[in-house]
């Protein structure tokens, strides 16, 4: 069981990384902020996600 809870989460970790990638693409930040955000939430995929959220460049 615990395998399938793992793909789960790490499919959801996943999806997420790519909705806030698109987001911060889109943005109007200066493209240095976006590689930036890009790499902070490749990095850290989960602690990422969520310090862009509250602090990344808004659309």
């Amino acid at each position: 069981m615990g395998y399938e809870v793992s793909g789960v989460i790490g499919f959801l970790v996943l999806l997420l990384n790519i909705w806030a990638i698109i987001k911060i693409a889109g943005s109007s930040a200066s493209t240095v902020s976006k590689v930036i955000w890009i790499a902070i939430v490749l990095i850290l995929p989960v602690l990422g996600v969520i310090i862009w959220y509250f602090m990344g460049p808004k659309s």
